[in-house]
């Protein structure tokens, strides 16, 4: 949440920066609105108060006719304050609300850019490689194999759902294992956190009330589905004030996240863009003035489980239009995989600066003397399991049809360097 201050004394830059993500401004016109509204009502309750007082004042003076006189005066300025004090309370909510529509406002290291082309590749560490044969898809290789079921999860739970069976499912277990041991030996604190979530807790993330239609909520609850776990994962520390000494908080976890993609198209050949689907998370919690450094190395902890893995892939700095709603600086990890002939995003790196330590209330004190001030929080994908996934599968395949497991997961799949040597029964 961006501070009320902030748009009310810089608007121009916040008019900017809404333009710069391709958002409407009136969302800017309306704030201001309200709080030039609400700035007079507080100036009128402030006269009603003086005047109440110097009336006080004028009672305990008078007696008689005059004072009934003076008394009923109070009694009308009381009704009219009471009046003032409900309108500025309503006004208060109204902006309130209000301010959970504003996005974050992207920092100066952000590309300028209209729209996703004008993301900017940074760096492509490990290029594409040629596999020396024409490569399969994931779909038809792991459907060939036993190891992929999409018309089965599309009879169990719908188009967007897939199941995996045998080494296909022990691959993706051994993709969790592993990351989760490389993020806990880089310093990042393991925690199993549940599944749904109150919606305060999207809230204070960024995630709602925007996408809220992406989301898939229980029924008479006010909770939903984890849609990303750095939504319960941020939220652990939610509505604390914490010590520098505290500080910086790294968290992992895995969990199942669930979106509903609203108004886009979900692939039924493939996995890479799903309603459910597993991934492994890291979130900071960070003294502000430590944002940067923290990114990179945040950046660098995602990147250490694509090199293990040896895949293809490059890293893209976003730009303003396609930066998500709290972030204000994001980059990009994607892996290329040849069968589909596409780069796939495997993991978002993000600052917030503190937009969502404000709105999930999470503080920290610099000394025990001084007053708290808001933490700033980062998160990434460490990684997105369906298209780490697509990345092995695709360029661990061989011409005989079959995939060498990459050396790194061999501890995980028991010892087995090879998937397809015995196709999976139905």
């Amino acid at each position: 949440m961006l501070d009320a201050k902030v748009i009310r004394e810089k608007g121009e830059l916040v008019r900017q920066a809404l333009i710069s993500r391709n958002r409407d401004t009136s969302i800017l016109d309306s704030f201001q609105e309200l709080d030039a509204k609400w700035k007079k009502m507080v100036d009128e309750r402030n006269t009603l108060n003086r005047k109440r007082n110097e009336i006080a004042i004028e009672v305990s003076r008078l007696s008689g006719k005059e004072k009934e006189g003076a008394l009923g005066k109070a009694t009308g300025m009381a009704v009219s304050l009471k009046n003032v004090e409900a309108g500025i309370g309503e006004i208060e909510r109204q902006r309130e609300e209000l301010l959970l529509y504003f996005p974050n406002i992207p920092n100066d290291r952000t590309p300028a850019g209209r729209s996703e082309d004008d993301n900017v590749v940074t760096e492509t560490p490990s290029p594409p490689k040629d596999l020396g044969f024409a490569p399969k898809t994931h779909y038809d290789l792991c459907g060939e194999l036993g190891l992929l079921d999409l018309k089965r999860g599309a009879k169990i739970s719908g188009s967007g759902f897939y199941v995996l069976k045998g080494d296909g499912a022990r691959l993706e277990r051994a993709l969790i294992g592993y990351m989760l041991d490389v993020h806990r030996k880089q310093g990042y604190i393991e925690v199993q956190v549940p599944v749904i979530v109150r919606s305060k807790c999207a809230i204070g993330t960024g995630q709602l009330p925007e996408k809220r239609d992406d989301m898939y909520w229980v029924q008479g609850e006010d909770m939903l589905l984890n849609p990303t776990a750095e939504v319960p994962l941020t939220n652990l520390l939610g509505e604390e004030i914490l010590s520098k000494e505290d500080l910086p908080i790294c968290y992992t976890a895995y969990l199942p996240s669930f979106r509903k993609e609203a108004g886009r198209h979900v692939d039924l050949k493939g996995i890479g863009r799903v309603h459910e689907f597993n991934k492994v998370e890291l979130v900071k919690i960070v003294e502000p003035d430590t944002v940067q450094q923290e990114l990179q190395k945040l950046l660098a902890d995602a990147e250490d489980i694509v090199k293990g893995l040896g895949l293809p892939y490059r890293i893209k700095h976003l730009c303003t239009a396609d930066l998500g709603f709290a972030n204000e600086e994001t980059y990009d990890i994607e892996v290329f995989a040849p069968g589909v002939g596409n780069w796939l995003e495997v993991s978002s790196c993000s600052s917030f600066s503190d937009f969502q330590a404000r709105r999930a209330h999470i503080k920290y004190r610099k000394e025990p003397h001084l007053k708290s001030e808001f933490v700033a929080t980062l998160n990434g994908s460490g990684l997105a399991l369906p298209r780490t996934f697509i990345g092995v599968v695709e360029n661990y395949q061989r011409r005989d049809g079959t995939i060498t497991v990459p050396a790194v997961l061999r501890p995980y799949m028991g010892g087995d360097s090879v998937i397809g040597a015995v196709k999976h029964p139905r």
